[in-house]
């Protein structure tokens, strides 16, 4: 038997979550390490998984499959197509990055009462949801997936709602009430998508007799299954509205600004970056798959919902006195991107929108750190507060600067190339839509540059005076992401060789070609 490569990958973290929550409390440094040499050591095997898959193989790679609850056909079955390879490489990458920025987020906090926090725990849950978020990449057994898709909700909803953002201009007591109102609204969200895709699940299993994900298309492929029209359309619309929540996707992305900000900036980066990219990848992976005839039927909605995400998104990031919350709602423009590639049923339009998510997951996670790093420094996240930060902490704010450009996909850093790869494989066969959704390249470059002009020029502030620069854990947290925004704006080939394999099979099972291009012939 070959060895189990994506089981390892995704039962490391697990391991060492279960080991640093074992830790004495009094020993929170020994869980620091623990935590930051088991998410190195899981990058190294997502490294592993990376260079042994063959983008001109077999659409799953590095397969296992286990009988599980044999009764009601469901196995333990993973396997890895290039658009799994690079999220889970994504994830892997980010999780060191995200204990460094939090290496002192849950330290013991004196609030007249001296209390403890439990450091081991912080850094546990992380490593928890990096486990279950690999192993979503992973399954191929639907049952399998929609287990993990749910379980990952628990310890987010712990590291929001007990480790939050203590940064609030009303004093601890409304922080603590502000925390417990943003977990309790992420949970609730979440759980009311994962309970419909339940039953999504369950009528799936009714009419394919399976959970497997590669039996079911290719049973639909070869028309040995049939399924019913309006069927396909519930079971679809099951599935979707999970994946929506999780995206988020407008409506359904109300839960993301306060999670966002009342979360530490390592655990809103968590959710942005690594956790809602869960959505927005099972979109490619089942929805497409599954229901290709259900999922063309209903793409003219899901663009128009996809172009308002961009342009709603876009217009309150404009509004915003919070720096985490302006983040936010540019996540939820960002996702309007990447929904509207997917759904473009083009392969520049799947392949840019899966660049975008690894591309996004990188220039959020800059952008992000770095505000958290800023907002710690003068105890308040609201952007009236700060000024002339670029004159006492110049390395802090052309970091910032360089994570706010790339997140208005400035050309030469990483996200420009996939927002144009998405605009023009949307403007191909929707030309109304892609003209629609540039004006979101627009809002993002006024949200963006008004932040900076606020909190980092001008005059400086009584408050701002005497702020530290980066340190030295912050500059190795944010060196090497800064450093892949512009290796990757310049030379995005390595990802894009990845997964346009995976893109092409994927217009395969939706039937869908490119459309030519119009060009009058030479006389």
């Amino acid at each position: 038997m070959s060895f189990p490569l994506l089981t390892v990958t995704a039962a490391l973290p697990a391991v060492g979550a279960i080991a640093t929550a074992a830790v004495p409390a009094a020993r929170r440094t020994v869980a620091k390490w623990l935590a930051l040499l088991v998410s190195l050591a899981t990058l190294a095997l997502a490294v592993t998984v990376l260079v042994r898959f063959d983008p001109g193989g077999d659409r799953y790679q590095l397969t296992e499959s286990h009988s599980w609850i044999a009764d009601f056909g469901v196995r333990y079955e993973l396997g890895v197509d290039g658009i799994a390879v690079a999220l889970i490489a994504l994830t892997a990458l980010l999780i060191p990055f995200i204990i460094l920025a939090g290496w002192h987020d849950a330290d013991p906090l004196e609030t007249g009462n001296s209390r403890w926090r439990p450091t081991q725990g912080f850094f546990a849950l992380i490593l928890a949801v990096e486990a279950m978020v690999i192993i979503s990449f992973e399954a191929t057994d639907v049952f399998l997936f929609y287990i993990f898709f749910e379980a990952m909700l628990i310890p987010l909803y712990f590291l929001i709602g007990g480790f939050g953002d203590r940064a609030h201009e009303h004093g601890e007591k409304t922080a603590a009430t502000q925390r417990s109102y943003a977990a309790v609204k992420f949970l609730l969200y979440n759980l009311a998508g994962g309970l419909i895709m339940l039953a999504a699940v369950i009528g799936l299993y009714v009419v394919a007799g399976n959970f497997s994900l590669t039996e079911i298309a290719e049973a639909r492929a070869n028309g040995s299954l049939d399924m019913a029209t309006s069927t396909e359309r519930w079971l679809f619309l099951g599935f979707f509205f999970a994946f929506a929540v999780k995206a988020p996707l407008f409506p359904l992305h109300t839960w993301l600004p306060n999670a966002m900000g009342e979360s530490t900036a390592p655990v809103a980066v968590l959710i942005t970056a690594v956790v809602d990219k869960v959505g927005t990848f099972a979109m490619l992976r089942f929805c497409l798959q599954l229901f290709p005839e259900a999922s063309k039927w209903a793409t003219p909605v899901i663009l128009v919902l996809a172009v308002i995400s961009i342009i709603y998104g876009a217009l309150l990031a404009v509004g915003q006195r919070d720096i985490k919350r302006l983040i936010a709602y540019a996540s939820i423009s960002h996702f309007g991107f990447i929904v509207m590639g997917i759904f473009a049923m083009t392969s520049q339009g799947q392949s840019g929108a899966t660049l975008y998510m690894v591309n996004h997951g990188i220039s959020t996670a800059v952008l992000m750190l770095i505000a958290g790093f800023l907002i710690s420094r003068r105890g308040s996240r609201l952007i009236a507060d700060f000024g002339g930060v670029q004159k006492v902490a110049p390395v802090l704010a052309g970091t910032f600067l360089i994570g706010g450009l790339a997140t208005l996909s400035l050309p030469g850093l990483a996200p420009f190339v996939s927002e144009f790869l998405v605009l023009v494989g949307t403007f191909t066969r929707y030309p109304v839509i892609g003209i629609i959704a540039t004006l979101g390249i627009v809002l993002a470059a006024l949200y963006t540059l008004v932040l900076y002009q606020r909190t980092m020029t001008g005059p400086v502030k009584a408050e701002v005076t005497g702020m530290p620069d980066l340190r030295v854990r912050e500059l190795v947290v944010v060196a090497p992401l800064v450093a892949l925004l512009i290796f990757l704006g310049v030379f995005p080939k390595p990802v894009t060789d990845i997964v346009n394999p995976a893109v092409k099979q994927t217009m395969s099972d939706v039937h869908k070609t490119d459309p030519q291009p119009e060009v009058e012939a030479a006389k």
